[in-house]
Formats: C-alpha cells, structure tokens, sequence
C-alpha cells in the first residue's frame, strides 16, 4: 500500500477555493470522500474529531470572511463563548465552516494554502 488515502473533504462545490484544492488532492492520486457542507454541516462530534487531530483551537474553523458570521456578529460573539457553544454554532451552519476540511483521520487540514497541501497531501 502506497501513501495514497481516503481523505474526507468538507467542502462547498461552489467555492474557487474548495475546487483548487481538489484539483490538487486529485493529482495526487487520493481517493476523495466529498462532504457538502451546506448540504450537510458536520456534527458536534465531527468537529470535535477535528479538534483532537489537528490541536487548533475551534476558532480556527470559523469561516471568518462569509457572510453568515459577519451578519450573526460573531467576531464579539465568540469571544464570550464557550467552546460546546462555539461547536454547536459550528454543527448547525456549514456555512460557518472555513474549507475545505481535509482529514484521513490522522492529519488535518483547514482551508487551502498549496505548500501546506504539498507538505501534508503531497
């Protein structure tokens, strides 16, 4: 077996940002288990297993530019809560999730920088 996965990818087909990053993955060769997130956000538990592969904090997975966390203000929301909070708010809107998510269960990747890819997918 060579070093090709199953990588899940959270992502949104629209976004430019979720398709180069497929692109990538797909040149690699790995096998891609696609999850809309609008179509269907990730669970507490999910987001959780996210917390414990890649150590960041749950803020980190905030879509910070989209629209649904400017118009729910929760740049001073956040702050003021707790992180079961934060993960639930996370759970209940896909929109609020940076993409794409990238994981084979042991590895972890939020949004798309390329050499970030290259070091970890590649």
């Amino acid at each position: 077996m060579g070093s090709k996965k199953t990588l899940n990818v959270y992502y949104y087909p629209k976004c430019g940002t979720c398709r180069s990053a497929l692109k990538f993955l797909q040149t690699k060769g790995h096998e891609l288990k696609l999850h809309d997130l609008f179509e269907q956000p990730p669970t507490e538990q999910e987001i959780r297993e996210w917390l414990r592969i890649s150590g960041l904090g749950v803020r980190a997975f905030f879509n910070t530019s989209g629209e649904v966390y400017r118009e729910l203000n929760l740049k001073d929301k956040l702050p003021e809560m707790d992180e079961d909070g934060q993960i639930r708010l996370l759970a209940s809107n896909g929109r609020l999730v940076k993409r794409p998510v990238v994981t084979d269960g042991r590895n972890l990747t939020v949004g798309w920088k390329e050499d970030v890819f290259g070091e970890v997918w590649g």
